[in-house]
């Protein structure tokens, strides 16, 4: 048992009814929730549940979610093919009250890791626009390749500050979430040693005065009769009921359609905040022009070449090519000009020496039945641990690229020479172990 502060105790004692501080401070003593998230871009929830015999109880408020006991989720192949998202229950609460619908321009503006974002592109189907943003690069990277993982072909990753977005997309986007950086009270279970570090009452009030200018931003970018959610993983009320009643009376073309805060003595999670409001004021536009797709070019024939050789049928709409990358962006996306972006759409691949070479992202956001060339291993098969390794496997398929499949999930690339293939999974994906 760890030493919660002080304060924070005192804090919790003025927040809560004193029939219920027992119940509170109890939960400290128990091992926290762990949580995984379906991921419906990868298949029907049927063939989903058949692979993953460690889920349990689900989780209440996100139809995809479920609890689990299993430990170093990481390492089971079906993370490496983005079957599931480890995320912590209470953490699923935000991202359903925005109701994301395909075809709507979608915007997290503080989205690393991704668990929230994936989750709303979840809903989306591929169709649409969803912006997911990072201002810290390197966690941007981690986010961008949480994205490829996943399979998710409308987005674009970002790193800019909130002002620098919102002076490009003034009532842009239809639904907004703002997962706001913040004390963090509610991991101090889950990451105990670094949430409890960083606690204190000067961080708390600094986090409050940090969310209100990310709010501020964000209601910018806002169109009219569109939904903001905002949600914290802290108790605060400087950070939550405080932030909404303060942002309410700045803001009166906002208004408050739902707040909830769960508490980890009441629900299965370590706790979370979250709010939705709806604009009904008036709100600035700025007309963002799609971007103009590159002509019909070598490296696009190229890739037409490889398309009719690998997949069944037609797979990439709108190509665009930068420096002989070809991408297969989002219907409508706009003119990324001046803004850092990461990721656009679905990378498909970059020719080398007059041949079209696929991409890792192309083959995640592929399914095994639109391919012609598949090695669909089975996880007892000890290939595919090679595989995942790095290393060259023994395979009977026809020669040329192949799509790696676990039990019929995309995993990975490789290249069939002679009955050997060529491993094309990328150095940064290798696993030293597997569960």
């Amino acid at each position: 048992m760890y030493r919660l502060p002080e304060k924070f105790i005192e804090n919790m004692k003025k927040q809560l009814p004193e029939s219920e501080w027992e119940a509170f401070f109890a939960v400290y003593e128990n091992k926290p929730f762990k949580g995984v998230r379906l991921n419906p871009l990868k298949g029907g929830m049927y063939a989903l549940k058949a692979v993953l015999p460690f889920l349990g109880a689900p989780v209440a408020w996100e139809e995809n979610g479920y609890y689990t006991d299993e430990e170093k989720l990481g390492g089971s192949p079906f993370h490496a093919a983005g079957v599931f998202y480890s995320q912590e229950p209470s953490a699923m609460c935000a991202a359903p009250l925005l109701d994301v619908q395909p075809y709507e321009k979608v915007l997290d503006l503080c989205s690393a890791p991704g668990g929230k974002g994936t989750q709303l592109a979840c809903k989306m189907d591929g169709k649409g626009i969803v912006v997911l943003n990072e201002p810290v690069l390197s966690r941007a990277k981690i986010l961008s390749q949480n994205v490829e993982r996943m399979g998710i072909k409308n987005a674009v990753v970002t790193s800019e500050l909130p002002e620098k977005l919102s002076a490009k997309f003034a009532g842009y986007f239809d639904k907004i979430l703002v997962d706001a950086p913040c004390s963090g009270e509610g991991m101090f279970r889950k990451n105990a040693e670094e949430a409890l570090g960083e606690w204190s009452e000067e961080n708390v009030t600094m986090c409050a005065e940090r969310q209100k200018h990310i709010l501020n931003e964000a209601t910018k970018m806002l169109r009219r009769g569109g939904r903001l959610a905002y949600s914290t993983c802290t108790f605060a009320t400087e950070e939550d009921e405080g932030q909404v009643r303060d942002y309410l009376q700045n803001h009166p073309e906002m208004r408050l359609i739902k707040q909830e805060k769960l508490y980890p003595h009441k629900v299965a999670g370590e706790g979370h905040f979250a709010a939705v409001f709806e604009k009904v004021g008036e709100a600035e536009t700025s007309y963002l022009r799609p971007i103009k797709q590159s002509v019909t070019s070598d490296g696009q024939k190229a890739y037409r070449d490889f398309e009719k050789t690998f997949f069944k049928e037609k797979f990439a709409n709108r190509l665009h090519e930068v420096s002989g990358i070809v991408y297969d962006l989002p219907e409508d996306v706009f003119d990324w000009k001046n803004i850092q972006v990461l990721r656009v759409g679905v990378r498909l691949g970059e020719v080398k020496n007059g041949r079209f070479e696929p991409s890792h992202s192309l083959v995640m956001c592929a399914k095994k039945e639109e391919c012609k060339n598949v090695l669909d291993l089975q996880t007892t098969d000890s290939r595919l641990e090679k595989y995942l390794r790095g290393e060259t496997v023994d395979c009977e398929n026809e020669n040329g690229w192949c799509m790696v499949c676990v039990q019929g999930f995309p995993i990975g690339l490789g290249k069939v020479v002679s009955g050997t293939l060529k491993n094309h999974l990328p150095k940064a994906l290798r696993l030293t172990t597997l569960r």
